[in-house]
């Protein structure tokens, strides 16, 4: 058994004033299915926890005789135990902002169907959130998807001001990397026709004319995103960090990520933590070219610590902004059908981030789904690794959408961890087999068999606010990989259920280098559990993503309990 510090420390301190010391209550959770991701005993009867840490994992005679008499019991009346998800990608800023504007994703996560949705939606949502609108000065949606909307394509200025003309309205874009604003956002902003499109960015333009047509593309959108954001009071910043990690909570994530934190998100969590809000640890990685001001730790200080800095080298694939080796199987609208999308960042810039993460001894997730920008990534981190041999830093790809096999070998090579996002199958798997790839590309993204034929360790991620960070549709989508029509993108790539479950536990836990005390239910582990409706290896594929999370628990602590 193993105590933490900060409670050997309050024992301690209470002893010496010579007051009566309260300890937490054993505790065993009992009669259900346990998943223990422990390949030495991948199934149990019942779960022992001691001081927020597990005391043993066995039979529930087991479980009994290892905690004292006097002890709590959870009876899980026939359901699943799992340890706690550890989120490998995703924004939990992000998720909180999700949460906090209008919901505008398309069918089954919202109502955003078509362009008059999105019209309609942001006015009631302005509506209903009048003191939100007047306390950032913005109208704001978020997780409209251009593939998803019946007219198949983005809103504009013109539909926008529709919304509202007294005030900027903004809407992003599913992915994150595209978006559109209304005339007066463009005003406010300054962006006209003499504007010219920002490095790593394209302001789309009116045909037949230079006048910006509202939709915005990579580092345009973000040249909005930052003067936006920059509006929110330190209250409000703080809420979105709240909801964020709460509603990951609510998804059986235990561990949550913000993998490309602003200078603003960092000082929110900084002060939530401090504080003592976080019900879940949180781990950020700082966008290494806008932020300079962080100390990278592998010990959490109340539940938040830096964990590395990210990079980010092109865009979405569903966008169309991810960089190819090949062109895009349609281009998009203005463009000649040799586009194959562009960079977001010189290969200078690439160069010169990730060798100054090896230098530092900093982990370091990039940011690459095209196979061109995976190339670039490929090439710099070999350069680091031969300046630099002796730095463990387990270096992440991030998405990997249109990885190629032999790519797939050299991140084995190289020992980079490929943290994939299978959910495309799902969300866009039409999409990319009709528009973006084409058939044959298409059935290939993120390619999970190639990766098992190496035995390599992987995650499976949900991006969100990209998606929501629905975990239950993340393990749904890496064994299935069914498209929205039915369609199975890939069948080669399709993975084990009990393959998925450990590329959302044990090895997004090695990940952040914390395998030694998360991601299995092994004695001397943090209790981090989370509860589900039902056995996901005992349930059909095509039902996994109908299960749902009952309960969460945080070092043996309820902190989520699904409404009945």
């Amino acid at each position: 058994m193993q105590i933490s510090h900060a409670i050997k420390w309050a024992v301690c301190v209470l002893a010496a004033l010579n007051l009566a010391v309260v300890q937490a209550r054993d505790l065993v959770v009992r009669n259900g299915v346990v998943l223990t991701m422990n390949d030495s005993m991948p199934r149990a009867g019942a779960v022992a926890v001691r001081d927020g840490y597990i005391l043993a994992v066995g039979s529930e005679a087991d479980a009994l005789g290892a905690v004292a008499d006097d002890h709590d019991s959870i009876d899980l009346g026939g359901k699943t135990l799992l340890p706690g998800f550890v989120d490998s990608h995703g924004h939990a800023f992000g998720v909180g902002l999700q949460a906090s504007v209008a919901n505008l994703l398309p069918p089954p996560d919202g109502e955003g169907a078509d362009i008059e949705a999105l019209i309609n939606l942001l006015r009631d949502w302005s509506q209903e959130s009048a003191d939100t609108v007047e306390r950032i000065d913005w109208i704001v949606g978020f997780g409209y998807d251009n593939a998803q909307l019946a007219e198949q394509r983005h809103p504009t200025r013109d539909d926008l001001d529709r919304v509202s003309t007294d005030f900027p309205v903004l809407v992003i874009h599913q992915s994150g990397h595209l978006g559109a604003v209304n005339s007066k956002a463009l005003a406010s902003i300054g962006i006209t026709a003499d504007t010219p499109d920002p490095p790593g960015g394209v302001y789309r333009r009116r045909e037949g004319s230079t006048e910006p047509n509202g939709v915005l593309e990579e580092y345009a959108l973000f040249g909005v995103l930052f003067p936006f954001a920059a509006g929110f009071d330190d209250e409000f910043n703080d809420q979105l960090v709240i909801k964020g990690t709460r509603t990951l909570a609510s998804f059986g994530y235990t561990t949550a990520q913000e993998g490309r934190a602003t200078v603003t998100g960092l000082q929110a969590m900084r002060r939530v933590a401090e504080r003592g809000e976080l019900a879940i640890d949180l781990v950020s990685y700082p966008d290494v070219l806008a932020v300079k001001d962080f100390e990278v730790s592998r010990e959490y200080r109340n539940n938040y610590r830096v964990a590395g800095v990210k990079l980010t080298i092109d865009g979405s694939p569903q966008g169309k902004t991810a960089w190819l080796s090949h062109p895009y199987h349609v281009p998009p609208a203005g463009q000649t059908t040799d586009y194959d999308g562009y960079a977001a960042i010189d290969e200078e810039t690439t160069l010169a981030a990730i060798d100054g993460a090896f230098a530092k001894g900093w982990q370091i997730l990039v940011h690459s789904n095209g196979d061109a920008a995976t190339d670039r990534l490929l090439a710099a981190i070999e350069q680091s690794q031969s300046r630099y041999p002796d730095v463990d830093n387990r270096p992440v790809l991030i998405h990997g959408q249109v990885l190629r096999r032999d790519q797939v070998q050299r991140l084995d090579e190289l020992g980079i961890f490929p943290s994939l996002f299978p959910m495309h199958t799902f969300y866009w798997g039409d999409w990319h087999r009709d528009s973006v790839l084409g058939p044959e590309r298409a059935d290939n993204i993120s390619p999970t068999g190639w990766l098992m034929e190496r035995n390599m360790k992987f995650a499976s991620h949900h991006d969100a606010p990209v998606a929501l960070p629905d975990s239950m549709r993340v393990l749904s989508a890496t064994v299935t990989r069914r498209s929205r029509s039915g369609d199975i993108l890939g069948p080669t790539h399709r993975v084990p259920v009990e393959t998925a479950l450990k590329a959302m536990t044990i090895w997004p836990a090695w990940q952040h280098f914390e395998e030694d005390s998360k991601g299995s239910l092994e004695v001397g582990k943090l209790a981090d559990f989370v509860v589900l409706s039902a056995d996901p290896t005992g349930v059909p594929g095509d039902q996994l993503a109908d299960l749902h999370v009952v309960q969460t628990f945080k070092r043996g602590e309820l902190i989520y309990q699904r409404p009945e």
